[in-house]
């Protein structure tokens, strides 16, 4: 809705040859600005910048219903402005006219936009402009609505809204339950449910899921994340690079109702489950005793709680960890890769030691891996073996040719594993996790950036990682 057309006018008084190129085009004294305006003064009533010329109502400093009383008040006419952009003027005008805002000697009539008359016009929004023309609190109230969500969109779940004023969860900030049970913080409890998780699932499979949960997450608006379990409702749980997840999901659906049963009052949620599954078979298919950090809390989301429209916009088209790229898509998958790092606010470190990670474990395929689902860096002694060449094969992957032999050793490489050797920076952090000693730290760097990932959207952690940015 042109809600906003209450207030202001637009700017257009003069022929558009007045305005001047755009600060890009504009000559290097011009010193960044641009647009540089040769009308009168350049400003205040011959100010140009849309084109357009003219207030949407009679009161324009003042916030009332002036604006559906003029859009529906009158038959509108196509005019110009003096710019000679195309605006609509009122037929048969009865009003008092709009006080000129810099001489209020001089008044003119109001004006609408094509905009402003699709609304009046269209089937499916002039009902709504016509409810709000005989409302005015229901239009109040639907403004402030908006404007709360405009402005707040960006700063994710309510929890991180501050103050006496802030309003209830709204369906966009994808809210989900407090906690109101006892949880399992008790390391007995933990350990319970992973032995029941990795009797059913494999290291790969627990991780994958882990992953696929949390790794929806943007720093940009501090959406998604593992919090609410939303992976186990639409539209997450249908998202293409998904597909395959369901069985574990239904195992671990199992195993929660019968922890909840066996420990009750102690429950466990989905969302915790599935992220204390990851950081199991982590360590499961670690060779030493690694413990990956995990902290309880999170609790799970109802499909009403769910705005489908809104989360949907969540859906990756490409998640190289995973070695997922959408059907279609034209960018480099390497690109997507390093966009996909940077919303999950990870290191160019953090970034190659999950890859290697995930490539060891199967997370995405079993690429330049022999010792498949063992937590270890023989991805990148592969990856950097000097007896290699590649070449590309017709599916857009690639294939390692022994330089001596012309044997082929690898086939199915993909350019996200390829980059790693290729990129100068990311080739630099290969070698140093490819170094026959580094396994230490191979793991411990890969269980810190995984948790780093679990947590992200853990806004009521003290140490939560997006809180250091």
């Amino acid at each position: 809705m042109n809600t906003g057309h209450t207030f202001g006018k637009c700017h257009g008084a003069g022929d558009p040859k007045h305005v001047g190129a755009e600060p890009e085009g504009s000559p290097i004294e011009a010193q960044g600005l641009g647009w540089k305006n040769t009308l009168g003064s350049g400003k205040g009533q011959d100010t140009i910048t849309s084109g357009l010329e003219g207030a949407w109502t009679e009161q324009p400093t003042k916030r009332d219903n002036g604006y559906f009383d003029v859009l529906f008040g009158y038959e509108w006419e196509l005019t110009k402005s003096p710019a000679g952009a195309q605006q609509w003027t009122p037929k048969n005008y009865r009003g008092p006219g709009v006080v000129d805002a810099h001489n209020t000697k001089k008044r003119h009539l109001p004006i609408m936009l094509t905009s402003d008359l699709a609304i009046r016009m269209d089937p499916k929004y002039s009902p709504i402009a016509k409810h709000f023309h005989s409302n005015p609190p229901a239009f109040q109230e639907a403004f402030a609505k908006a404007w709360y969500k405009l402005t707040h969109r960006d700063m994710g779940p309510v929890s991180r809204c501050l103050g006496p004023k802030v309003p209830p969860p709204q369906l966009w900030q994808d809210p989900v339950p407090p906690l109101t049970y006892p949880t399992i913080h008790a390391p007995h409890h933990q350990a319970w449910l992973k032995r029941a998780m990795l009797d059913q699932l494999t290291p790969a499979q627990l991780v994958s899921l882990a992953w696929a949960s949390a790794s929806t997450f943007r720093q940009t608006d501090k959406r998604g994340g593992a919090n609410g379990a939303r992976i186990c409702l639409v539209p997450q749980k249908d998202w293409t690079c998904n597909a395959g997840l369901q069985p574990s999901i239904a195992v671990l659906k199992r195993i929660q109702e019968q922890f909840n049963a066996n420990f009750s009052p102690v429950r466990v949620s989905m969302a915790d489950l599935i992220v204390l599954g990851g950081c199991a078979g982590i360590e499961a298919a670690s060779s030493s005793n690694v413990d990956v950090p995990f902290a309880a809390g999170r609790t799970d989301a109802s499909q009403a709680m769910t705005d489908i429209p809104s989360f949907a916009v969540l859906e990756p088209i490409a998640d190289g960890f995973r070695n997922f790229l959408a059907d279609g898509i034209a960018e480099r998958p390497e690109i997507l890769l390093v966009e996909t790092a940077d919303r999950l606010a990870l290191t160019a470190k953090e970034m190659t030691v999950l890859v290697g990670g995930f490539r060891s474990l199967g997370v995405g395929g079993p690429s330049l891996i022999r010792r498949f689902g063992q937590l270890n860096n023989e991805f990148f002694v592969n990856l950097l073996d000097d007896s290699l060449e590649w070449k590309e094969m017709h599916n857009g992957r690639y294939q390692g040719i022994d330089r001596k032999t012309g044997r082929t050793v690898w086939t199915g490489v993909s350019r996200i594993d390829l980059i790693f050797g290729s990129n100068s920076v990311l080739r630099g952090l290969a070698e140093l996790y490819a170094c026959s000693d580094s396994d230490e730290m191979f793991t411990r760097d890969f269980c810190n950036a995984f948790a780093k990932v679990m947590n992200l959207d853990r806004f009521d952690l003290a140490d939560n990682a997006i809180s250091r940015l």
